[in-house]
């Protein structure tokens, strides 16, 4: 029963607050699983953190529930909204398309996930972008040129990409896991995903298999 003194305007405001509040928690988790993920790897939180904001990032804030297909980036209200689209999607024939807080591409690097579900979970998606990006230092021996080879290995796709994650990490003045307002992509632009693979022929697993197997192989 509604109170009567618990006017429509109120409830109005009460709902909005709730909403706010609600939507600031899951702007939190690509943050929150970017500091999981960099405390197991040798990734730098601050990367991890820019990364997200450049691929997914929803008014300004990492958004987790994110998938783009065929460069349309589109963001979902939640988990399951994400994993629907995502069987449609597959279910269309089509298997060309990133998911999740790190835009990992299904179509290269799906089969290193026991499931859809573990694929699109944040703390799954972080950590298997983060030992992705291990091996691009390792390569590079410097995290700002990691982080364009983890968009493209064409220099003029890896380059405009250097430009974006950048202004991100020189944006990152509050610590991890707490609401921020950093701007979004120059001119809105969308762009596919990135994680693009090393080596089609040779695969290795980054993340343990759904038995918690060990990484091995050469990933793609």
């Amino acid at each position: 029963m509604i109170d009567e003194g618990l006017t429509v305007p109120r409830l109005l405001i009460g709902l909005g607050v709730w909403l706010m509040l609600a939507t600031a928690s899951v702007a939190n988790t690509c943050d929150m699983a970017a500091r999981e993920a960099a405390s197991r790897t040798r990734v730098p939180l601050d990367v991890l953190r820019a990364i997200t904001r450049t691929e997914t990032a929803r008014n300004g804030k990492p958004w987790p529930w994110t998938i783009n297909i065929a460069g349309r980036g589109i963001w979902l209200d939640d988990r399951s909204a994400l994993l629907s689209i995502a069987r449609d999607t597959l279910g269309a024939g089509e298997h060309s398309f990133d998911l999740g807080c790190f835009q990992v591409n299904y179509r290269w690097h799906g089969a290193q996930f026991a499931s859809l579900e573990q694929m699109v979970d944040p703390v799954q998606n972080a950590l298997y972008a983060a030992r992705f990006l291990e091996r691009l230092h390792d390569e590079t021996g410097d995290w700002t040129l990691a982080a364009g080879r983890y968009h493209s290995r064409t220099e003029q796709h890896a380059a405009r990409y250097r430009t974006l994650y950048s202004q991100h990490v020189s944006q990152l003045d509050e610590p991890a896991g707490r609401l921020n307002s950093f701007a979004l992509l120059q001119g809105g632009a969308v762009r596919m995903g990135s994680l693009v693979p090393v080596d089609r022929t040779d695969a290795r697993r980054l993340i343990p298999d759904g038995r918690g197997v060990s990484l091995f192989g050469q990933g793609s």
